[in-house]
């Protein structure tokens, strides 16, 4: 039995009962893809189902607000994939006379939509001879034809994209292509893969040379950055807050957030209190920043870690642009902010 084959005939067996594996609607298989971006299939789970519900097709998605579309992405995390998602939907209302595309060449033409979203949704929505590569497959590829060049080179990249075509499974790539991802995903894991009981071990060099912990090799290109954010909970006798909403082009842009001051370092609360942003709320009728949390929130993002704290700072009058309290899970906000919301009962 081939490479291949023998991918699918395990897939045939173990293929875990998703919603999108049950359409051929490019729209649904699109909108699966953007949220499993880097996002487990048991977290994107619920969030398909949320926004498959309320925006059933591409037409109820581009009709929607921002606003909207943030706030049911809300948690998720990487909010570009939303606005990306979004903005794709407006694309094909406006310039794709509202026929979502099924074929490659159109699809790619999606902001967001890179060589392996087009891809995946081509092969399985058309049938069109486009092998994919993502983590799993990466994976997969490396332990089994025993490749050490990393998956992150310019190299790497030729090499890796050159077996996956010889190997597509030109009968059905649609299948196949959903097979071998699922297969990194359930039995070729990067810890603890299951070789004892894996169609693949008698041929598979990483297995039969020792170097399965070893493959896949990736570059290490960019290091993390601190940052420290520090952000004051305004809130007012009459029950309001203060709260923005997020600009430019950095993370969580079009998100709401408590003001923020961001340092270079962790700081104490007189150095909080001695600050611009706090001096700028002339309401207020307090002299002091509570920390509401003793030990800073570490929130790692993919080239960042932030360092959170919340400074609790009651006011007699309600700052410019505070909102309502009872308001406040209206707002889109990133899960730091949420979880903190949550925690104090907002």
């Amino acid at each position: 039995m081939s490479f291949s084959t023998s991918i699918i005939s395990w897939y045939t067996i173990h293929k875990r009962d998703l919603p999108w594996r049950k359409t051929k609607d490019p729209y649904l298989v699109w909108l699966s893809e953007i949220i499993l971006q880097q996002t487990k299939v048991s977290q994107g789970l619920p969030y398909y189902e949320s926004f498959s519900k309320m925006f059933p097709n591409v037409a109820d998605l581009a009709n929607a607000s921002e606003d909207e579309v943030l706030k049911l992405w809300e948690g998720l995390g990487y909010y570009s994939r939303a606005r990306n998602m979004h903005h794709s939907a407006k694309f094909v209302i406006k310039e794709m006379k509202g026929i979502f595309p099924v074929s490659y060449q159109k699809l790619i033409q999606l902001k967001g939509v890179g060589d392996y979203t087009a891809s995946a949704i081509s092969s399985i929505c058309k049938g069109e001879a486009k092998a994919v590569l993502d983590g799993n497959v990466f994976r997969v590829l490396a332990r089994f034809f025993g490749i050490t060049v990393p998956i992150n080179s310019t190299e790497g990249l030729k090499i890796f994209k050159k077996i996956a075509e010889n190997h597509l499974f030109l009968k059905d790539t649609g299948t196949y292509n959903q097979a071998i991802m699922e297969f990194g995903a359930l039995q070729c894991k990067p810890r603890l893969p299951n070789c004892s009981n894996c169609p693949l071990t008698k041929k598979c060099l990483a297995y039969n040379t020792g170097k399965v912990s070893l493959l896949p090799i990736k570059l290490n290109k960019t290091k993390v950055k601190n940052r420290y954010f520090n952000f004051l909970v305004v809130i007012s006798s009459d029950r309001k807050i203060a709260l923005e909403q997020r600009s430019g082009k950095g993370i969580w842009q079009g998100l709401y957030q408590f003001p923020l001051l961001e340092t270079s370092k962790s700081i104490s609360s007189k150095e909080i209190m001695k600050s611009s942003n706090f001096l700028n709320y002339s309401v207020l009728e307090t002299s002091k920043a509570v920390l509401f949390n003793n030990e800073e929130i570490i929130h790692k993002l993919t080239h960042q870690k932030l360092h959170v704290k919340f400074w609790i700072i009651y006011s007699k009058s309600a700052p410019v642009g505070a909102v309502a309290i009872k308001e406040i899970k209206k707002y889109a906000v990133p899960i730091v902010v949420k979880r903190f919301i949550d925690k104090m009962n907002l």
